[in-house]
């Protein structure tokens, strides 16, 4: 069972209205459709430039006394985007369908679900053990970030990567696969960009929550990424070129 953690005014209330991982399952399996409406409608690209789960967690505390998302309307609009990316590179690059269905399937439970799953533990648990403010006094209920909440982040600030090096870098493929010094400066830099964008907001995500301090400390990845980027470039190092070796050897190398 994933770790949950309740968050609120009252711990019954908090029991009682907190997604517990079986509820949010169940969710995805009855997914309201008027839910998806209300995504497409709210503007998805949006989520590029600015980062929607704060508004949305704050009608959530008001009205749910939560900050997680209960929906996982999101979490699935974002799988299907990524297997359709993903089924866009086979497509280009694969050898066989048989290797391709794996390919789409490693994407979505490695890359998206599991390594996400264990960026919001990570999270979730930094937050709750090091960052939170003290309670003033015993008269003020102690708060905690949500497991969800930080998986809520964890997809929120997953988009504009997907968008980046999953659209972006599609079209610009046949370019950054290539050999020589621009292509390699080009696909360190969509890297450093994506990789920069995704701690950004996963900063904005935990800095929005009342309760916590020294949240700056989910901005120390982009310095390191700085860092490293032109570090990378000047060894000739092509993040584009390791990753499609990684899955689609027999046509990149070509």
């Amino acid at each position: 069972m994933l770790p949950t953690t309740s968050r609120g005014r009252s711990s019954s209330s908090s029991s009682r209205t907190n997604p517990m991982p079986i509820q949010y399952l169940r969710r995805i399996i009855k997914l309201n459709v008027e839910n998806i409406t209300f995504l497409d409608g709210e503007g998805i690209l949006g989520k590029c430039g600015a980062f929607v789960l704060v508004s949305r967690g704050e009608v959530a505390l008001e009205t749910k006394n939560q900050w997680a998302r209960d929906d996982p309307a999101f979490v699935v609009i974002c799988s299907v985007l990524l297997a359709v990316a993903t089924l866009a590179y086979c497509a280009a690059y694969d050898h066989s369908a048989a290797h391709a269905v794996f390919v789409v399937i490693s994407v979505l439970l490695f890359h998206f679900l599991f390594i996400g799953m264990l960026l919001a533990t990570f999270c979730w648990f930094l937050t709750n053990s090091y960052l939170r403010e003290e309670a003033p006094n015993s008269h003020v209920v102690e708060q905690h970030v949500e497991w969800l909440y930080a998986f809520d982040v964890h997809c929120n600030s997953f988009f504009p990567m997907f968008v980046l090096l999953y659209v972006i870098h599609y079209f610009l493929s046949p370019i950054l696969v290539a050999h020589g010094f621009l292509p390699v400066l080009l696909s360190n830099l969509i890297f450093m960009v994506a990789t920069s964008y995704y701690h950004y907001l996963n900063f904005l995500g935990y800095d929005v929550l009342p309760f916590l301090e020294r949240t700056t400390f989910f901005l120390y990845p982009i310095s390191v990424v700085i860092v490293l980027s032109p570090i990378l470039i000047l060894s000739g190092f092509s993040p584009s070129r390791y990753f499609m070796n990684m899955y689609f050897s027999q046509r990149v190398w070509i």
